[in-house]
């Protein structure tokens, strides 16, 4: 969604002014009743004042788990290039194969493309002929719901331009008994209300999925035990200037996250790799070795990882059993091999690596480095580091946050209103998303199997719908989705995706 600039937000409006200075005017005489006058004009021509932009882009990519037939139509993906139906098995000529679940391959390619801006701008004009982005269209319709089955919306959230506050809001706009059948009625007696119960059943879970993977992962890694982490760092020569600030400012905000008896450990690496803190709980420190850091020779990853591993595993304070993290950063190209073979060895000892592909980095070999797809992150831009690290930190130390829970009736009155989501889970308060990110929403309804009688023939029909407003001078916005808005003349949102569910029989 497009903020215009008819839209105010609760500013006065300001005259202002531009100016032509005129500088140096100076007159002097010489000779014999000979003058001769000096001027000069300087001017600052050309003034200009453009108004910013907030422009909001959605996709999305949804998967439904039920028995072959169950699928009536699913637009199960909005995603750059790819089909819509991409999810549903495209057999080609408009044929698909359906209520079967997407390929590996299928779920990752839609990862890579929302959390690579290399791969696809989200942003660029080019990017509206590919995206459904909403319009009211409906991301799912499902007629034939069976106790048991389950259905997901991953929304993938992409904010063009300035840092804006963002709300989920949602409506039921349909939950309809179409009758009553014979079992219904001996379960229910006389039910009169013409009100289903279908919604009343639906159990809904709506979380920032921080990793975009359409699942939902509640517990960290450092929740269930002692949690210990090296972060390595490039430090080669073409990490200079604000790559290397951007890191030491990520990676320190990482390491201030951490709680006793969690330890850190700082690795650099370049040609060859150094320890330049070994694992402690004085984070203090861990900081101030990273804040040390200069850039300088080449890339070596396998050394990175194999200096990485050596501390985690045999450091003096390592402990066994404690969950052994590495989170790896390169700018860089490197040894295939040496990097592959080097974080094998490590994963096969236990250690989960994460990795982030800065700038040009080679992202398919930082992501065979990882320990699965869903760890290996992309960071376009030395300002993206902040987000990336925030993320692998959710991750890692917290798990994935929920933000609602309930039945689908429940979840949705929650909706109603709006729900302002965070957009930095790790810092206190409520922060906005920063401007040219991308973060992703997971939406997740079940219906149980124990589920009786009375939810035969019940039709839920419900919007979903993502409103971002700009955060500069509107630090604590209040925002109403019956079309009112409480401290500014922003209009509501349209509905950026419909769905439907239904059981008739």
């Amino acid at each position: 969604m497009s903020q215009d600039t008819n839209d105010t937000i609760g500013l006065s409006r300001r005259k202002v002014l531009a100016g032509l200075g005129a500088v140096g005017v100076a007159s002097a005489g010489a000779g014999l009743g000979t003058t001769a006058y000096f001027n000069d004009t300087e001017s600052f021509t050309n003034n200009t004042l453009t108004a910013g932009e907030l422009d909001l882009k959605l996709d999305y990519k949804s998967t439904y788990l039920g028995g072959p037939g169950r699928l009536d139509d699913i637009r199960a993906m909005g995603y750059a290039g790819g089909d819509e139906e991409f999810l549903a098995q495209d057999l080609g000529d408009g044929q698909y194969l359906i209520g079967q679940a997407p390929s590996p391959g299928d779920m990752q390619e839609w990862e890579n493309y929302v959390q690579d801006d290399e791969m696809f701008d989200f942003c660029s004009p080019e990017a509206d002929e590919f995206l459904v982005n909403g319009d009211g269209i409906p991301i799912f319709t499902l007629d034939d719901v069976k106790p048991g089955d389950s259905g997901e919306v991953t929304i993938s959230i992409h904010i063009c331009d300035n840092p804006a506050y963002l709300y989920l809001a949602g409506e039921l706009t349909e939950n309809a008994e179409n009758g009553q059948s014979e079992p219904e009625l001996e379960d229910e007696g006389e039910d009169t209300d013409g009100v289903g119960e279908l919604a009343d059943a639906i159990e809904v879970c709506v979380w920032y999925d921080e990793d975009c993977d359409n699942v939902y992962e509640p517990t960290g890694t450092g929740q269930q035990q002692e949690l210990e982490v090296a972060l390595v760092s490039d430090v080669s020569g073409s990490m200079g200037g604000s790559a290397l600030s951007s890191l030491k400012t990520a990676a320190t905000s990482f390491v201030g996250n951490l709680s006793s008896p969690d330890e850190a450990a700082a690795i650099s690496f370049n040609s060859g790799a150094l320890t330049d803190q070994e694992l402690t709980t004085n984070y203090q420190a861990v900081q101030n070795a990273i804040n040390n850091y200069t850039a300088g020779g080449g890339t070596s990853i396998a050394a990175g990882i194999i200096e990485g591993e050596d501390e985690l595993l045999n450091g003096t304070i390592a402990t066994p059993g404690a969950s052994k993290v590495m989170i790896l950063l390169s700018d860089g190209q490197s040894n295939e091999t040496a990097a592959t073979d080097a974080a094998t060895d490590a994963k096969n000892n236990g250690i989960r690596i994460f990795t982030i592909a800065l700038g040009n980095a080679d992202t398919g070999l930082l992501e065979s480095v990882a320990s699965s797809s869903d760890d290996a992150f992309v960071a376009p831009d030395p300002s993206d580091l902040d987000t990336v690290y925030a993320e692998i930190a959710q991750i890692v130390l917290a798990g994935e946050q929920k933000i609602l829970s309930g039945t689908m009736s429940e979840v949705f009155a929650e909706l109603a209103d709006g729900e302002a989501l965070d957009g930095n889970r790790q810092e206190e308060g409520r922060q906005p998303y920063p401007g040219a990110t991308t973060q992703c929403i997971g939406f997740e309804w079940t219906l149980p199997a124990e589920v009786g009688n009375e939810i035969q023939t019940d039709s839920v029909s419900f919007d979903l719908a993502v409103y971002a407003e700009q955060s500069r001078h509107n630090d604590n916005p209040q925002v109403a989705f019956n079309g009112t808005d409480v401290n500014s003349t922003s209009p509501g949102p349209a509905p950026n995706g419909t769905g439907n569910v239904s059981d008739p029989n």
